[in-house]
């Protein structure tokens, strides 16, 4: 380096504190599986304050009211212990890891961990002045994205009439959910979406873990003919020889991953070769750190990767991701964001502006409230 030329030298910042505030925001479409239904998303909001003034951003989809309020308690302990130190990510996963590393570092510990894991990294992109994927090293790519809002458990005509209307704002697929408990149903129903939104779009499948192995395989079979794009956690989510005995069988790819804990599962999920594709969830692959780690483990072995819920995340994770496949877009944050993602021609491209481009609407908040 030149003797005149100085390095680039960006703040520094240390946490302050650690805010959280509890959303229910009314669904656009009902969402009914074959574990349960949902009107509205429970949705923990987090900021993370800075001694310096900068604010990192974070939310969880938190499915139970119970599940928010056990976050944000972890939440709170965690910031007990990292109050002062600056912002660095990878440190900080480090040692949180290792003080709950005996209470272990799962379900709400690690979504707790993973809220704080994906602020940190949203206040250094802020103070660093550019977008998160660009401060990992990519660039504002557009990402592929279906639309997730709807396609509940529902009669055939419904369902084709909502998956037309879930293409309306510009996309070009769209995610059905089956497992009734009449294979005939689920049949009439994949028949009636592809009817309506034609051959052109893309139809992922969704059984939500409501099916056993040999039940799997019949129905997969049965919907050969449909051009299915995947055959999305058919049976229970940890049964990795099972999943793996399903991908084999049938022709249509098997997708699974939203619930892999932590990047280890992924690197379990990829030796047992239990899919074609993978989805990583941000909260439970342990936040930014985590899907770094975990997407390498799945780009080593070319695997696709695509995301789960957080689209406004997950879009910047996708941009920085080698074998990036597809992002789900859900609506569910838009009631409490300032700008809402925008969908063009099937693809959403991650905001230009640093962070992760997270703005509360403080209006839509006060709105949503639940505590």
């Amino acid at each position: 380096m030149p003797a005149h030329a100085s390095p680039d030298v960006r703040p520094v910042l240390h946490i302050s504190a650690i805010r959280t505030r509890y959303v229910k925001v009314p669904m656009r479409f009902p969402l009914g599986t074959s574990a349960a239904t949902m009107t509205a998303a429970p949705l923990l909001l987090v900021d993370l304050e800075t001694s310096e003034g900068v604010i990192g951003h974070s939310y969880l989809f938190c499915y139970r009211e119970s599940g928010a309020k056990a976050i944000a308690e972890v939440m709170q302990e965690a910031a007990g212990l990292i109050v002062g130190m600056p912002v660095a990510p990878a440190r900080i996963a480090e040692f949180l890891g290792r003080r709950y590393a005996l209470l272990g570092v799962t379900g709400v510990v690690r979504m707790a961990l993973a809220a704080i894991d994906i602020a940190l990294w949203d206040a250094a992109a802020i103070a660093a002045n550019m977008p998160l994927a660009t401060f990992l090293g990519a660039d504002l790519t557009p990402v592929r994205a279906y639309n997730s809002d709807g396609l509940g458990l529902m009669p055939a005509a419904k369902a084709a009439e909502e998956a037309v209307k879930l293409l309306e704002p510009g996309f070009h697929a769209v995610k059905l959910r089956l497992g009734n408990a009449d294979p005939e149903l689920d049949l009439q129903v994949a028949t009636a979406v592809r009817a309506a939104i034609g051959e052109s779009t893309e139809l992922m499948v969704d059984y939500n873990q409501g099916l056993t192995v040999p039940d799997a395989i019949r129905r997969g079979l049965a919907l050969k003919d449909l051009n299915i794009y995947w055959l999305e956690e058919q049976i229970r989510h940890s049964d990795l020889q099972g999943y793996a005995a399903i991908a084999n069988e049938l022709i249509t790819p098997v997708q699974i991953g939203e619930n892999l804990d932590g990047p280890e599962a992924v690197y379990d999920a990829v030796a047992a070769k239990a899919a074609d594709y993978l989805m990583l969830d941000a909260a439970r692959i342990g936040g930014v750190s985590g899907w770094l780690r975990g997407a390498a483990i799945a780009a080593a072995r070319g695997i696709p990767v695509s995301s789960h819920l957080f689209p406004e995340i997950s879009v910047h994770l996708l941009a920085a991701t080698p074998t990036a496949h597809w992002l789900e877009y859900v609506s569910w944050a838009d009631a409490i964001l300032k700008e809402p993602l925008q969908v063009s021609n099937g693809y959403i491209t991650p905001p230009n502006k640093p962070g992760l481009g997270l703005e509360w609407s403080e209006e839509g908040v006060q709105r949503c409230r639940a505590d």
